[in-house]
Order: structure tokens, then sequence, then C-alpha cells
């Protein structure tokens, strides 16, 4: 079954590449987008610097007025927490409490659905990150939830942020509970799109179900998420592969596919997350908005419901013949609710 996976996997990683440079992009630019420092970033160099926190960035009193209006526009940033090479992205108004964008399994910068983005950063300084050794940021990616969680926490801080706010899609939804939990006045509020809590049933096997998914995207050339995250009817299919184009529409500086090692490693972590002791979520003493598919083949969509019963402040919304990217399907509906929710 390992060799099975890495040959998936791989096949995979070679395919996104291929399918990306006939989209006329360079998934592994490094443009002139970049910021100065960009250039010259490998994950090794990034391990053997000495522990700083560092952002390579304008300074903040400059700013504002160089935050992209667009997020397929925004340039690639870096941020060097305890050694290690943090890739970011910016967008949107330059007040208020920051909204910070934490991704699923074997996402980069260039999946975040740029509709999503510029819709938050109408109205909200919005910052997206990747993971540690996820993208164009250094080191080894974690092999636990917790690990991630306190890398985002490291970093909320390096950027000088004292409170934002969180949104968590699928693993970035473990995540996004998990900083919640160990930082309490850290998060603002909280919005949780298909995920599911620590424990929830079936998390612990979103690897054996997608590695079919997977395969049977790589027999038909057509990415995998079409099947993953949209249910199998007209309208998800339809919504797929809007999404799917959607987060083409970037042509230069992308970011660094993800790689076999990346994709292995975080689903240890998240097989682990699946079958540890479920945590206290009452405890969660601030607004949560949770949303999900009705038809969620990845992170059920009962454990929505779930974390809807166990949160105190919990808002939920379920959205019809939609799967794991409900919100991507929906996603003038998600952003007009979650700008409400963030006021």
């Amino acid at each position: 079954m390992q060799r099975w996976w890495a040959l998936i996997v791989a096949s995979w990683s070679l395919f996104r590449r291929c399918t990306l440079r006939i989209a006329g992009t360079h998934w592994m630019a490094r443009g002139k987008g970049c910021c100065r420092t960009f250039d010259k970033l490998r994950p090794q160099s990034a391990i053997s610097r000495k522990p700083e926190n560092r952002v390579s960035v304008m300074s903040r009193s400059n700013l504002e007025t160089h935050l992209a209006q667009s997020y397929i526009q925004a340039p690639n940033k870096i941020a060097t927490v305890g050694g290690i090479a943090f890739a970011y992205r910016e967008s949107g108004v330059r007040s208020g409490v920051p909204v910070v964008l934490l991704n699923y399994w074997g996402a980069v910068l260039d999946d975040f659905d740029p509709r999503i983005v510029d819709g938050l950063a109408s109205q909200h300084h919005v910052i997206a990150i990747d993971y540690r050794g996820a993208g164009l940021s250094g080191g080894a990616s974690p092999v636990t939830i917790d690990a991630m969680a306190r890398d985002t926490v490291e970093l909320i801080r390096a950027l000088g942020y004292k409170q934002v706010d969180l949104v968590g899609f699928s693993m970035g939804g473990f995540v996004a509970q998990d900083v919640a939990s160990k930082v309490p006045g850290l998060v603002r509020r909280l919005i949780l799109a298909g995920t599911g809590p620590a424990g929830g049933k079936g998390i612990d096997r979103i690897g054996a179900l997608s590695w079919p998914l997977i395969l049977k995207g790589l027999l038909r050339l057509r990415d995998p998420k079409a099947s993953m995250f949209f249910t199998s009817t007209l309208n998800g299919q339809h919504a797929a592969r809007d999404y799917l184009m959607r987060v083409k529409e970037r042509k230069v500086a992308r970011d660094k596919g993800p790689t076999p090692r990346l994709l292995f490693r975080q689903l240890k972590a998240i097989k682990a997350w699946g079958k540890q002791p479920p945590q206290d979520l009452a405890r969660l003493r601030i607004p949560v908005l949770i949303a999900t598919g009705d038809s969620d083949i990845m992170v059920a969509s009962e454990l929505s419901r779930d974390m809807a019963r166990r949160i105190p402040l919990a808002q939920l919304v379920v959205y019809p013949d939609a799967g794991h990217g409900g919100v991507f399907q929906y996603h003038a509906d998600f952003v007009s609710k979650a700008l409400g929710f963030l006021k």
C-alpha cells in the first residue's frame, strides 16, 4: 500500500506540474513580483540560519499603500521565524483585525480561492500563509496538527499581531481550532469550513479515501479535487471546473507545488488528529462560523453539526448539493456570510 501511495502521489505531482505549464503558468517561478530576499530562498539555507524572527517586507508604516487589491497580484513575502522561512501573501485594506487564512492538505498559496480572498479583502486585511515545508516555506512539514498550530502562532506574532481572525479550510480548520484552544485571546473570531473536530469519525481514514480518487483523476487526466471536493452532479462539476480555473488565474510568481514528502507528512498529521482524544470545544468562548456542504465525502458533514452543537457561540451553514469544497461552490454566499460574521 505504501508503494502504491508513493507512485500515486509522485504521479499527481507530475500531473500538477504539466497542467500548470499547459495553462501558461510557471508553477515554480520566482518572478520579479517577489520580495527581494525571495529569489535567494532555499529550504536548506533557511534551516541553517541562526534562529531569529524577521519579516522581509517594507516597513509597517508604508505597508498600507502597498497591499495588493487583488490576490492574484499579491507578491510573495517571507517571514523568518525561529530560523525557518514562511511564505505568505497579503491583500486588502490595512486596518482592523487581520484575517489569517489556513488551507487544506497539500495546498499552497495558489490554492486559496481568489474570489474568497478578494471578497474578504474588500473589507479586511487578509494574510494567506504556507505551512512549514509547504510551497516556498522552508523546513520540513510537521507531522502533527499541534506543531502546525504552534508555527501559526509564532508567525502571527512575528508579523506583529496580538489578535487575528482565523479562517481554516479542511486541515486548516484542524489547525485553526488548535490555535484558538491553545492561545486564548489570540483569535477574535473563527471560521471553520469543510472540517471536523479532533477525534472526529472518519478523519483518520482521509488518506485511504483519497488515493482511489487521486488515481481515478490521474487516469482520466483530471484534477482529483473535482471528485474529492465536489459532488458528481451537474452543479457540482460545473462548480469544480470554475474553482480549478480560478486557482490558475495567477500567471507569474506562482508558488512551488506540493511534494510527495509534504503530502505524506501532512497526511500523518491528519491521521493523528483523527485518532487523538476529543478537545473540549465548549471552552471556545469566541464566535465561530461553521460552513459545510451537505454531501462532504472527505470530512463528514455530520462532524460540522457536531462542532456546532459543542461550541457555545457557533453558527452553522450547510450548502445544498455541495461536497468538501462547498465554500468554493457557493463562494459569493460564503463571502457575504463571512463578512457579516467578521464585523
